[in-house]
């Protein structure tokens, strides 16, 4: 049931730990941190990331059950950099602020490296779902 090699699962470990890593050291100090109250995006950003670190910190643990949140970050950041930059960049008019993004947001690949793929295809496109009554 489970053919994901050994080295995979920590493949996947790693990534979910860069993840938590990363996002504990930049963002949970606007957690703590903050002198004045937070605008609603700002909010909003904060705590999916928060959130997000905590659930890749669960994903080291559980590499194989995580994997949504990651196929979630993966589909997010493709979409993004497909509909946003790309766009942008075709017709000459690529501004500053999406330039800025462009290089952390590309780091998805990544993602696209960690997942494996036989696995994601036979568990969610080629296994029964779960019966609706």
């Amino acid at each position: 049931m489970n053919d994901v090699s050994l080295f995979r699962l920590y493949v996947l470990r790693a990534l979910y730990t860069l993840i938590a890593v990363g996002l504990a050291a930049v963002v949970w100090p606007a957690i703590f941190y903050h002198e004045q109250p937070w605008n609603y995006e700002d909010s909003i950003i904060v705590c999916m990331l928060v959130a997000f670190s905590l659930l890749s910190a669960l994903g080291i643990r559980y590499p194989l059950q995580m994997l949504p949140i990651l196929l979630w970050e993966l589909l997010w950041k493709t979409l993004w950099l497909v509909l946003v930059p790309l766009p942008q960049w075709w017709s000459g008019a690529l501004d500053e602020g999406t330039a800025a993004r462009i290089f952390e947001i590309s780091m998805v690949i990544l993602v696209y490296l960690a997942i494996p793929w036989r696995y994601v295809y036979t568990q969610y496109f080629k296994a029964a779902g779960s019966r609706w009554k």
